[in-house]
């Protein structure tokens, strides 16, 4: 393959994913610096800067070239931390502080050794793809049996909370706006796992699109959720509070 005549339009989409990421960061530290006590503004904020860090990263392979700390250092960013934060803010959104405690304690240490183990690998040689990132590389291949465990765990919360906190608020009166964001988050937030589907194929800019767009659109979910509802519909959904 030559020089940067392999690039074609939609491999610069991970640039304009990590603008939007860089952009989405500052709003949610921003708001976390006003109201310190909301961790789950902070879990977000990181997981936005972890899922625009692995976008950076991509769009550095895609365009220049690929080397193994590059790859390595995308697939922590992305394969494992792409989704860990975002859910660890809706865990600790929509749980009690204990729980949501608890299970960072037993999971955060299982995040941390993937990442570890990531970084200590050997890698295949032959493996290494000179413009597009990939976790055939590791030579370690049972450490890549660990991410769909983080992964799983991961789309429980996001996906799994955001669905049910839409339908929660379906039922509920004057609160259509917040089931409309959740489910436009749950949504989003499925997107880079398909996209991830089809990169496994060989498709990798699949994933580029599903990741800008699931991106663009926990942001537009994230926003509608905040709109403040009506007084009836805030009542009845009181107990039952949504990602947002």
């Amino acid at each position: 393959m030559t020089g940067p005549s392999h690039v074609i339009w939609v491999h610069y989409l991970p640039v304009v994913t990590t603008v939007v990421a860089a952009l989405f960061c500052v709003s949610l530290a921003r708001r976390y610096r006003e109201r310190p006590r909301a961790l789950h503004l902070l879990w977000w904020a990181v997981g936005v800067a972890c899922y625009g860090l692995g976008t950076l990263i991509e769009a550095a392979i895609t365009i220049s070239g690929n080397t193994v700390l590059l790859n390595k250092a995308w697939y922590m960013a992305g394969a494992i931390l792409g989704g860990y934060p975002l859910a660890q803010g809706s865990l600790f959104f929509s749980y009690r502080r204990r729980f949501a405690w608890r299970a960072t304690a037993i999971s955060l240490p299982s995040v941390l050794i993937a990442c570890v183990l990531v970084a200590a690998s050997p890698v295949v040689p032959g493996a290494l793809q000179a413009y597009r990132p990939s976790g055939a590389i590791l030579a370690w291949r049972w450490v890549r049996l660990m991410t769909p465990f983080i992964n799983g765990y991961s789309a429980f919360f996001l996906i799994g909370g955001a669905a049910a906190s839409a339908w929660r608020f379906y039922r509920a009166r004057g609160t259509g706006h917040r089931a409309a964001g959740n489910l436009l988050i749950a949504v989003g937030a499925l997107l880079p796992g398909v996209g991830g589907s089809f990169a496994k194929a060989g498709l990798v800019e699949a994933l580029y699109v599903g990741e800008c767009l699931g991106l663009v659109l926990i942001w537009v979910g994230e926003r509608v959720c905040a709109l403040r509802p009506s007084r009836a519909g805030e009542l009845a959904a009181i107990r039952e509070p949504a990602a947002s």
